[in-house]
């Protein structure tokens, strides 16, 4: 016990550690996932190539993690008490002297490494990851990042030369089938026909790339002339590449900025009006939200005891509705200070400190009330509506079986 960290402590870190693991990987998969199927078909609406969508995917990590981190944290220290709770375990550590307060040492220094590691992510992986996934989306849309020819379709390139493909192998590297007509400022025009084809990369010039062409044959026509025919077993045929506009700056969205640069235009005389009070309303947003977490602990043991004799788990469906929906209330906050309406710091401290009053208040009712539950109330209108429920279901049921029994045949019985 005079240690700082005992065997119990050690057993509560790993009661936390699993189930917090779990969380965190559970909700960044379902975030990446939902946003992985729109990626993938906006890629191949653009025609880019399929490994740009896990290069985003990889640059929305920083986003999702400034939610997934707490989500995770609160529901890994809810389970581990929760588990405590229902076993019986947790009365036994209360009645030898450990008071909740003690208990919570382990989970605390999680938090504080957590937060360290939110605010990193938030004050400066966030930043940078927006800005290189935005980059990489007008990149697509440009063309920059390699889109294909469309197969089956003539594709202008340049408003001199029209190329059509009608089939395409070996994830683009084979072409058959290809047709070509360009013209140039003299007015002549070549028709290019070939049995298959490959794009091959030019060393000498990086404007351009090479079609190289086999077993084909040009059709080469001369104003006021005779057209000419050439047959070739290979042909180059260089393409200018369109030229690509130059992406912005970063800074365009306040939420490009790393946590110094948001201060500097916040508190710079230069500085607008809208830039000052967009780049503290972000700051403030970004603050609060690695602030929240200190809170989490106590809000996940307030909810985690459930009633006596009672494995009820309205705490678990509360606590991801408070956090999910305190996060929700802070983008709105952060959007209305950016507007001008309110001060920024009360636009998102204030509702902090709701939160702050509210969990204080239940965390004191679970740890020093003698029987004290936050939510009892709603414990009581939770059980009461879930038995009705199982006694609906269990009339229905019972009427089914009657039902049932009245159609069946009678049974003779020698």
């Amino acid at each position: 016990m005079s240690n700082f960290i005992t065997s119990v402590d050690r057993y509560i870190f790993r009661l936390v550690l699993v189930p917090m693991l779990g969380v965190f990987l559970l909700a960044a998969s379902l975030l990446l996932l939902e946003k992985m199927l729109r990626l993938f078909d906006f890629v191949a609406t653009e025609g880019g190539p399929i490994n740009v969508v896990f290069e985003m995917l990889l640059n929305l990590i920083p986003e999702y993690a400034g939610l997934a981190i707490p989500l995770g944290l609160m529901l890994g220290i809810l389970f581990a008490f929760r588990k405590l709770a229902i076993s019986s375990e947790l009365d036994v550590m209360r009645a030898v002297g450990w008071s909740y307060t003690r208990l919570l040492r382990v989970p605390y220094l999680m938090t504080i490494a957590l937060m360290g590691l939110n605010f990193a992510i938030v004050g400066y992986l966030q930043p940078k990851a927006r800005f290189a996934y935005e980059e990489m989306e007008f990149e697509l849309r440009s063309g920059a990042l390699g889109a294909s020819i469309k197969v089956g379709e003539f594709n202008t390139i340049e408003d001199r030369m029209a190329l059509r493909i009608e089939e395409s192998r070996d994830d683009g590297r084979e072409l058959i089938g290809i047709f070509a007509r360009v013209a140039n400022d003299k007015g002549q025009v070549l028709s290019i026909s070939a049995r298959e084809g490959r794009f091959l990369a030019n060393r000498e010039d990086r404007n351009t790339i090479i079609l190289r062409l086999t077993d084909g044959t040009i059709v080469h026509d001369v104003p006021n002339g005779t057209p000419r025919v050439l047959s070739f077993s290979q042909h180059d045929l260089p393409i200018d590449l369109p030229a690509l506009e130059r992406f912005r700056d970063r800074g365009e969205d306040e939420r490009e900025y790393i946590l110094p640069e948001l201060l500097e235009i916040g508190w710079s005389p230069d500085s607008s009006i809208e830039e000052r009070t967009g780049s503290l309303a972000n700051f403030n947003y970004r603050m609060v939200e690695v602030v929240m977490m200190i809170m989490l602990p106590l809000l996940a043991v307030a909810l985690a005891v459930p009633p006596k004799r009672s494995t009820s788990a309205l705490g678990i469906f509360l606590s991801i509705v408070i956090v999910v929906a305190y996060h929700k209330i802070n983008q709105y906050g952060e959007d209305v200070a950016q507007l001008g309406r309110i001060d920024p710091f009360l636009a998102l401290w204030g509702p902090f400190a709701v939160l702050f009053v509210l969990i204080a208040w239940m965390y004191y009712q679970i740890a020093f009330v003698p029987g004290g539950q936050p939510i009892g109330a709603l414990e009581n209108v939770y059980g009461k509506l879930a038995k009705r429920v199982k006694k609906l279901f269990g009339r229905k049921r019972r009427n089914g079986v009657t039902a049932a029994s009245e159609t069946d045949d009678p049974v003779l019985v020698a």
